[in-house]
């Protein structure tokens, strides 16, 4: 593993109005003496963890400044353009800021904000955009801009008219645009076709946008053109005209170059405008590999554009968009040796990001000259301090991104970006990214469980210099993980625990494995501070008749029960374990039927993801079957009948089956949590209001208690991996 890296120069030069950089916080405590003061908490100062002697890192690739005309980035990284749904009424403003400064006070170069923000009233946010046609944005991008700059970073925009990729239906329900009436299936809006005064309107849209970008004192923006309404125009898909704007490449180009002529009279020559574009489409429908070279090659030859950022592929269906943005299970930076070829090609700065999602590729991609900016934007999510790791020789302490993309699932289906084990992303206000050491007593904290819960409260403790000791019935850390993993496409998720586990080595942590801790064994411990993370176990009590008869999707993913004939898969879950049950199921020659209750299948799971079992569903022949709901099975002969009914009338049906797996979530290993609450000082009792809040737990119900106690993750009720991670640091992080 290369460790090289270069002093941490600041090689950003801000403009002389900014603020000054202010010192960061790194005092802090060595462990102490531990002291006996179970109902008490304690304030605490910041130091990382991490923290080691800087390797001279002159020769890395990764950490070399790159010149952007007038600027000077101070190393190769950066947070390509994306909208993690953290606006508050249009506007970046705390959340959203927060996000962003800890990204620059990682190390990275330039962070991208937006994905993107929109220049016209009649493009409505699709994903909590930016609504940058508000003259009070500015405002609150300069704060933003001018504390990224305090950290060494730079900071551009992406601005857009979304075209036909939103929905009629929200903001002011105008009508959605497209160079011509097709209808993109991802959002459902059937667009009117675009006139010569939406045009005008729209141009001087663009042009008015850029001059709020300069006016809040950002490096740069970048104009969209991959599934919005710039690229629309360049697409035979979706350009049907008849006019000027379709026909040569010049025709089609016609509105972009209209939009960057206005956008470069309102900036001025010295500002940045660069261009995030399709270079091909990669569908018989769409634009061509060579028509995307020329695009490229036009916007050099025009002198308007400072560099490209370069995606391949389309994004109007769920499943086109899992091979813009891979997932778990599919290729590493698959269009990196494209970006590659459009650089080589077009003879211009070139940005990229697609699943680059380690320092390793991300170094390559520099040192091959496949690109001079690598966006490593949901590796970022997961850690937004991979450059400072990489240039304080501490690579090894990256958290890594899995490539769950639970992020981007949850943005696609209109909620908050979150990493699924990082909590601290997007909470940057009330959670930390980097663990503050405790200046108070030292406590002794018992966690049993070793699952994501258990292993982040572990580590989190740990990380405040507490002494920590982890319990788990089972001879290997990770819980439920481990049965995700045996699906071979979520292998990678295992990072999840193996991070965890390194942790905990680094930090000292005592880990018990094969040990069944009992309440006896939990008091021997004499701990101050307790957390039960003992999980859960499968509910498959859920039918009428014939519960002992199923088997759980936990059988299935084990491997204790085999495939046999004729399967019927009833998820009343909507997550990833019923749809891992019938996949592996089917690959091994079973014919299987998914039944779900809900309109539509595996609702807890995003698009991305959903794309990916359905194309193995697809593949492999799986019948799915919605608003049906198992209700009975019974035996008959050597088989199975099962009774489905619906929410929805009366009427019922029958299966002659070989086998029911019935997938309802978890119910909470509990006995523990009981058998402790007595003994406990706070009987078990949350806090709710400082919980929320990030504040300290300081509930004590029974002063005679001899510890805290708190019990997360499944041993709750039946969640996710995110919310077990959450539960460790939020419960874990002050105490």
């Amino acid at each position: 593993m290369i460790r090289a890296s270069m002093t941490g120069v600041n090689l950003y030069r801000p403009r002389a109005t900014l603020p000054r950089l202010t010192a960061e916080r790194t005092a802090g405590s060595l462990r102490g003496k531990r002291a006996r003061t179970p109902c008490h908490d304690s304030d605490s100062t910041r130091i990382p963890s991490w923290t080691m002697t800087a390797i001279p890192t002159d020769r890395d690739p990764l950490l070399q400044p790159f010149q952007l005309r007038h600027l000077t980035l101070r190393n190769r990284v950066m947070s390509t353009s994306h909208e993690p749904f953290y606006s508050d009424d249009g506007m970046p403003k705390d959340r959203y800021r927060l996000y962003h400064v800890e990204k620059a006070r990682g190390g990275i170069a330039l962070t991208m904000t937006a994905g993107s923000a929109v220049v016209s009233r009649d493009s409505p946010p699709a994903f909590g955009n930016l609504l940058l046609w508000r003259d009070e944005i500015v405002p609150w991008l300069r704060r933003l801009s001018d504390e990224c700059h305090e950290h060494g970073s730079a900071v551009m925009i992406q601005i857009t008219h979304l075209g036909r990729r939103t929905a009629w239906n929200r903001a002011d329900w105008l009508p959605v645009l497209s160079p011509s009436p097709v209808r993109e299936p991802a959002h459902r809006a059937f667009p009117k076709t675009i006139e010569d005064w939406d045009i005008e309107r729209i141009v001087a849209d663009y042009a008015a946008a850029a001059q709020r970008v300069q006016a809040a004192g950002l490096d740069g923006l970048e104009i969209e053109a991959y599934g919005h309404l710039n690229d629309a125009f360049w697409s035979p898909a979706t350009n049907h005209r008849d006019d000027e704007y379709n026909g040569s490449l010049e025709n089609r180009m016609r509105f972009s170059m209209r939009v960057l002529d206005a956008v470069r009279d309102a900036v001025g020559p010295d500002f940045l405008v660069g261009i995030r574009m399709v270079a091909d489409e990669d569908w018989d429908r769409g634009l061509s590999r060579d028509d995307g070279m020329a695009i490229a090659r036009r916007f050099k030859e025009s002198g308007r554009v400072d560099f490209l950022n370069i995606i391949r592929g389309h994004i109007d269906t769920d499943t086109a968009l899992a091979d813009v943005i891979p997932i778990a299970g599919m290729r590493s930076a698959p269009h990196l040796d494209f970006a590659g070829e459009v650089r080589a090609a077009a003879a211009i700065p070139v940005f990229h990001a697609a699943r680059i999602s380690d320092v390793a590729t991300a170094r390559h991609a520099i040192a091959a000259g496949k690109l001079d900016m690598v966006g490593m934007t949901r590796a970022l999510i997961a850690d937004p301090h991979i450059v400072r790791k990489v240039r304080d020789g501490a690579e090894h302490a990256i958290r890594p991104c899995v490539g769950a993309t639970y992020c981007l699932d949850r943005i696609y289906e209109g909620n908050d970006a979150l990493c699924i084990h990082n909590a601290a992303t997007g909470r940057e206000a009330t959670m930390p990214h980097v663990v503050p050491r405790s200046a108070g007593p030292r406590r002794r904290v018992v966690v049993v469980g070793a699952g994501p819960a258990g292993l982040e409260a572990a580590r989190v403790a740990a990380e405040r210099g507490h002494e920590v000791v982890l319990f788990e019935a089972t001879e290997k850390a990770g819980g439920q993980i481990l049965l995700a993993v045996r699906a071979p496409r979520r292998r990678d998720i295992i990072g999840i625990v193996d991070w965890r586990v390194a942790q905990l080595e680094r930090l000292g942590v005592a880990m018990r494995f094969a040990t069944y801790a009992d309440a006896a064994e939990v008091h021997a411990q004499a701990p101050d501070i307790v957390f039960v993370a003992t999980g859960g176990v499968p509910d498959t009590e859920v039918l009428e008749a014939g519960n002992d008869l199923v088997v759980s999707s936990w059988d299935v993913l084990s491997g204790q029960a085999k495939a046999a004939g004729r399967v019927l898969v009833f998820d009343d879950n909507g997550g990833h374990p019923g749809m891992q049950a019938a996949e592996l199921l089917a690959e091994a020659g079973a014919a299987v039927e998914l039944v779900s209750p809900e309109r539509f299948f595996a609702p807890e799971m995003g698009g991305l993801n959903h794309a990916l079992y359905a194309r193995a569903f697809q593949r492999l022949g799986v019948r799915v079957t919605i608003n049906a709901r198992l209700v009975a099975v019974r035996r008959d002969g050597n088989a199975l009948v099962a009774t489905i009914g619906s929410d929805y009338g009366s009427r019922q049906e029958e299966r002659v089956v070989d086998q029911v797996v019935v997938e309802h979530g978890t119910l909470p290993a509990d006995d523990l949590y009981h058998a402790l609450r007595p003994q406990s000082c706070n009987l078990g009792a949350v806090d709710y209001e400082a919980l929320v809040a990030g504040r300290p737990q300081a509930v004590v119900r029974n002063p005679e208690g001899s510890f805290h106690l708190f019990r997360i993750g499944d041993a709750v009720a039946s969640r996710n991996i995110h919310a077990a991670v959450y539960d460790g640091l939020r419960y874990a992080k002050d105490l």
